[in-house]
C-alpha cells in the first residue's frame, strides 16, 4: 500500500507539472483571441493553407500551435457556439503531444479532439479519429466536420460498408424538427456525401469505429488489386474511449475468415453427449478462466455415448476437441447474458456495453457448439484469411493518443503496452457529484429487494435514477422486482438496443428511472430535465439532487464502475452514486476470499438490510484488483504471442504489397533464389523464361506468386492457432509455452517460405500453359462474398453478401435501425 500511494504521488505530481506546463501555451492561445476574431473566414482559411506550406517546408508543429488552436477555438465559437476552454486547450495539447487526456464525463472531449486534429492534419498526412460506434463517427463527424469544413479542410467518415465526405455545398444548416437522440441537430445525410472508400481515406481527417480501420487494414492486405488498397500510412490517431478500445476490447483480436467444411453432425452430437455429462464427476469447471477439464470417468461416459473405443487415437482426436467445446458452450455460456437468440440464430452479447453483436462470432467451433447446445441451425465452420490484435494495429501509427473519464487506474498498463502516458485534465468546474458507499447485503435477493425500495423512494421524490446492471438477465429481473413495487421505469438492453440514444437522453427526466446494461449509451449526454429540458425542467432537477446513478454490483475493473457513476454531474451539475452488492453476486462468489464466504448467514440481520462491515468493502476492493491483475495478464499474454505472429505478418503483408504493385526488383529475388536452389531449378528457370519471353514470363510470376503466397498463408495462420492451442501444454514438462511457441513458430514460418518457394517452382514447367489461361485478374484464394469479420465490435457482418439479413434484423449498418427501416427499404 505505501508503494502505490508513492506512485500515486509520483503521477500526482507530473501531472500537476504537465497541465502547469501547457496552461502557459493555453495564456499565449487566449492572447490571440481578439485579433483571430477580426478575420473571415477566406482569411483564416488562408491561415491553413499557410501552415500547411510552412510544415511542407519543415516548420515543427509545435511552433504554430497557439494560433492554430486558436483558430479552431474561434472557428467553433462562430458556428457552435462553443468556445474551448483553457482546460479543453489543455486537453487538446496533451492529445498532440501523443498521450491520454483522462477528462470527466461532460467535459467535452468530441471538442477537444478538433484542436489536435486540425493542427496534426496541416502536415497532409490524414488523421483518424476512432469512436466506439458508427453512429458517434456520423454524428461527430457531422458536427465536428463543419469546423474542419470551414477551416478548408476535408473530413470524411467510414462506416461499416459505407463511405461519406462531408460536404454541405448542396444544403443548407436549418433547425429541424426531427430532432437525434441528444437534442441538437437532427444528422441528416444531406450533409454527408457517399464516397469510395478510398477517397475517404484521402480526407485530411476521417472519423470511424476501430473495427473498420482495422478490418480496412486487414482487407488491404487480402486485396487482389491495387485499386483495393484504401488506406495511406499510418500517421497520427485519436481514440475516443481509449480504455474501452485500447483495453477492454484489447482481448479480442479482429479476424477476416471463409466458410471452410461443414461439421454440424459431430457438433450435434457431442452436444447432445454433453448434456449427458455432470458437473464434477464427469467436468471441472474453472470461472475464472472460462474454462472445463474432462475427467477420466467424463472421456469414459463420453466414449461409450460416442461409441469409440478412445478418443486419443489418430482417428479419434478430433472428438476431443468438439467434446470439450460442446462441455464449455453447455456450463459456461449462459442463454441471456454472453448471448440471446434472435431470428433462430446465437447472437453475441457483448461484456462491456450489453450490446448485441450480430454477425460475430466465437472461433475455435464455439459458436457452433451453443448452435447445436441451442437446437438451432449450425453454420458452416471457416478458416482465418487474416487477423490482428488491436494492440498491434495501434502500435502501427507514428503517433496515437487518446481520450476518456476513467484511465488513471490503468496507466501502467498504457505506458507499458502503448508508451502512452496518462494526464488528469482538471475539470472546468468544480465537482459536485457526492459517491455514497457501498450498501451489501447478504443474499442477492435481499439486494434487488432493497434496489427496489430505494428506486421506488427516489420516484416519489422526483429524483432521476440510471441504474447500471451487468446482463441482460439481471436487466430484466430487476425489472420485475420494480414491477412489484410500481416503479415506472424504461428497460434499455441489447433487445431494445435501436432506441438506446433516445432512452439514455430522456434518463435526466424528473421521476424518470432507466435500467441499462453496463456501459450503454457511452458517448451520449445525460441533460439533467430531459434531452430538451427548459430552464424550469433543469433547476427543478437540479433543486433534487440532479442524476442518482445506482449500481447493481461492482464490476471486475474498477475502471467500469467509475464509468457508470461519471455519468452523473456532468459540468459542475449535482448529482449522486450508489452500489448496492451482495456476497452472492459474481464477483464476490468466484473471487472473494473464503473468511468472506464463511461469514454468510452470521449477521442475524435481515436479508433486504445493508451490513456494515469494512471487513467486506475491503474484501471487495481486493476482488477487483486480483481480477484487474488476471485480466491485464491475459491481454498481455494475448500480446505476447500476436508480436510473434506480428512480425511474420509484416513480412508477409510487406511481399505481398511488393507483389501487387508488381515490384520488379523482388520478383526477380524470387526468381534467382528459385534459380539459386540446385542446377535443375536453374534449368527451369531458364528454360521457362525462354520459353514465353520475359515480359509474359514476370506477368505469370505475379499471378502464381500472389496465388501462392495467400494459400500457404492461410494454412500457416491455421498452423500457428494450432500451435497456440497445444503450446499450454508443454508447461507440465516445465517448458515456457511462449518459448516454445516462438521456436517452434519461427520453423513454421521458414518452412513457409520454403514451400513458397517450391510451389512456385513447382508451376514453372507449366508456365506456357499458365501464361494461355492468364486473364490479367487474379483469382483469390477464398470466395469474396464468403468472408467474414469476427471479433471487436456490433457492426460485423458478411461483407459479401447482406442478402442473408431479415427485415426485423438490425442493420448491417450499424444504424442501430432494423433493416427493413434502413437499407432494406
Amino acid at each position: 500500500d505505501r508503494a502505490m500511494k508513492l506512485l500515486q504521488k509520483v503521477f500526482k505530481n507530473e501531472h500537476q507539472k504537465t497541465v502547469a506546463k501547457h496552461q502557459k501555451v493555453a495564456v499565449a492561445v487566449g492572447l490571440l483571441e481578439e485579433s483571430v476574431k477580426k478575420l473571415t473566414q477566406e482569411e483564416m482559411r488562408a491561415k491553413t493553407a499557410e501552415f500547411k506550406k510552412s510544415i511542407a517546408g519543415g516548420e515543427d508543429t509545435n511552433s504554430i500551435l497557439p494560433e492554430a488552436f486558436a483558430l479552431v477555438r474561434e472557428a467553433s465559437r462562430r458556428l457552435r457556439g462553443e468556445r474551448h476552454h483553457d482546460v479543453q486547450l489543455i486537453g487538446g495539447m496533451i492529445l498532440h503531444e501523443g498521450g491520454i487526456a483522462e477528462m470527466r464525463t461532460g467535459e467535452g472531449k468530441t471538442l477537444v479532439a478538433t484542436l489536435p486534429a486540425y493542427l496534426n492534419a496541416l502536415t497532409g498526412k490524414g488523421v483518424h479519429i476512432v469512436t466506439v460506434n458508427d453512429y458517434l463517427s456520423r454524428r461527430d463527424g457531422v458536427w465536428m466536420g463543419e469546423i474542419y469544413n470551414y477551416l478548408g479542410l476535408s473530413v470524411s467518415v467510414i462506416n461499416h460498408q459505407e463511405s461519406f465526405i462531408y460536404d454541405d455545398s448542396h444544403t443548407t444548416k436549418t433547425e429541424d424538427s426531427e430532432r437525434d437522440a441528444e437534442g441538437s441537430h437532427h444528422i441528416v445525410h444531406e450533409f454527408l456525401r457517399p464516397v469510395t472508400r478510398k477517397e475517404a481515406y484521402a480526407a485530411d481527417i476521417t472519423y470511424g469505429t476501430n473495427n473498420e480501420f482495422g478490418f480496412d487494414y486487414l482487407r488491404d492486405n487480402i486485396g487482389y488489386s491495387v485499386d483495393q488498397i484504401v488506406q495511406r500510412p499510418f500517421h497520427y490517431a485519436i481514440v475516443d474511449e481509449v480504455d474501452s478500445i485500447l483495453i477492454d476490447e484489447a482481448r479480442t483480436p479482429l479476424i477476416m475468415s471463409a466458410a471452410f467444411g461443414d461439421t454440424a453432425d459431430l457438433y450435434g452430437t457431442c452436444a447432445k453427449v454433453a448434456e449427458q455429462l455432470a458437473p464434477e464427476t464427469h467436468y471441472t469447471i474453472d470461472e475464472k478462466r472460462k474454462a472445463i477439464q474432462l475427467t477420466d470417468a467424463g472421456i469414459t461416459r463420453a466414449e461409450e455415448l460416442l461409441g469409440i473405443t478412445d478418443m486419443y487415437t489418430e482417428a479419434g482426436i478430433r472428438f476431443v476437441h468438439h467434446m470439450e467445446t460442446a462441455v464449455r458452450a453447455k456450463a459456461l455460456f449462459i442463454k441471456d447474458k454472453e448471448y440471446v437468440i434472435s431470428n433462430g440464430e446465437v447472437i453475441i452479447v457483448d461484456e462491456f456495453t450489453g450490446r448485441m453483436q450480430p454477425g460475430r462470432r466465437w472461433s475455435d467451433g464455439l459458436h457452433q457448439a451453443v448452435e447445436a447446445k441451442e437446437g438451432v441451425k449450425i453454420q458452416e465452420e471457416s478458416r482465418t484469411l487474416a487477423s490482428i490484435t488491436f494492440q498491434n494495429y495501434f502500435r502501427f501509427y507514428e503517433k496515437l493518443s487518446g481520450m476518456t473519464g476513467t484511465a488513471d487506474t490503468s496507466a501502467e498498463e498504457f505506458l507499458k503496452v502503448y508508451s502512452l502516458p496518462v494526464t488528469t485534465v482538471p475539470t472546468h468546474n468544480p465537482i459536485r457529484r457526492i459517491d455514497h458507499n457501498d450498501q451489501i447485503f447478504q443474499t442477492e435477493l435481499g439486494k434487488w429487494k432493497a434496489i427496489a425500495r430505494k428506486v421506488k423512494e427516489l420516484q416519489i421524490k422526483g429524483q432521476p435514477v440510471l441504474i447500471g446492471t451487468v446482463s441482460i438477465e439481471k436487466n430484466e429481473l430487476l425489472s420485475d422486482f420494480l414491477k412489484s413495487e410500481g416503479v415506472r421505469h424504461e428497460v434499455l438492453n441489447a433487445k431494445n438496443h435501436e432506441r438506446e440514444g433516445e432512452i439514455i437522453a430522456q434518463a435526466g427526466k424528473k421521476g424518470g428511472v432507466v435500467i441499462a446494461t453496463n456501459m450503454a449509451g457511452r458517448g451520449v449526454d445525460i441533460k439533467l430535465g430531459g434531452s430538451h429540458p427548459t430552464k424550469e425542467d433543469y433547476e427543478e432537477v437540479k433543486e433534487l439532487g440532479g442524476l442518482f446513478v445506482l449500481g447493481t454490483e461492482r464490476h471486475e475493473a474498477r475502471r467500469i464502475d467509475n464509468q457508470l457513476r461519471g455519468r452523473s454531474a456532468r459540468q459542475g451539475d449535482p448529482g449522486e452514486t450508489q452500489f448496492f452488492v451482495s456476497l452472492e453476486d459474481d464477483l464476490m462468489r468466484v473471487f472473494a476470499s473464503d473468511t468472506i464466504k464463511n461469514m454468510m448467514g452470521r449477521f442475524g440481520i435481515p436479508e433486504d438490510e445493508a451490513i456494515d462491515s469494512r471487513i467486506v468493502s475491503k474484501s471487495l476492493e481486493n476482488a477487483q484488483a486480483k481480477i484487474e491483475g488476471l485480466h491485464f495478464d491475459s491481454r498481455k499474454d494475448v500480446l505476447q504471442y500476436d508480436d510473434v505472429l506480428n512480425q511474420q505478418r509484416r513480412s508477409i503483408y510487406e511481399k505481398r504489397r511488393k507483389i501487387l504493385y508488381n515490384d520488379a526488383e523482388y520478383l526477380n529475388s524470387i526468381v534467382e533464389d528459385i534459380a539459386a536452389a540446385d542446377d535443375e531449378s536453374k534449368d527451369m528457370v531458364e528454360a521457362a523464361r525462354k520459353e514465353v519471353g520475359d515480359g509474359d514470363f514476370f506477368k505469370a510470376m505475379r499471378v502464381i506468386a500472389l496465388e501462392m503466397i495467400d494459400t500457404l498463408w492461410i494454412d500457416h495462420l491455421e498452423a500457428m492457432d494450432h500451435l497456440r492451442s497445444s503450446v499450454g501444454l508443454r508447461s507440465i514438462g516445465q517448458r515456457d509455452p511462449l518459448v516454445e511457441y516462438k521456436r517452434e513458430g519461427l520453423a513454421l514460418f521458414r518452412g513457409f517460405d520454403n514451400a513458397f518457394k517450391n510451389r512456385v517452382a513447382g508451376l514453372l514447367p507449366r508456365m506456357s500453359q499458365i501464361v494461355q489461361n492468364m486473364t490479367g485478374t487474379i483469382a483469390p484464394a477464398y470466395d469474396p462474398a464468403q468472408v467474414v469479420e469476427i471479433g471487436g465490435g456490433e457492426e460485423n457482418k458478411n461483407i459479401g453478401d447482406d442478402s442473408k439479413v431479415g427485415r426485423n434484423d438490425l442493420c448491417p449498418c450499424g444504424s442501430g435501425k432494423k433493416y427493413k427501416k434502413c437499407h432494406g427499404q
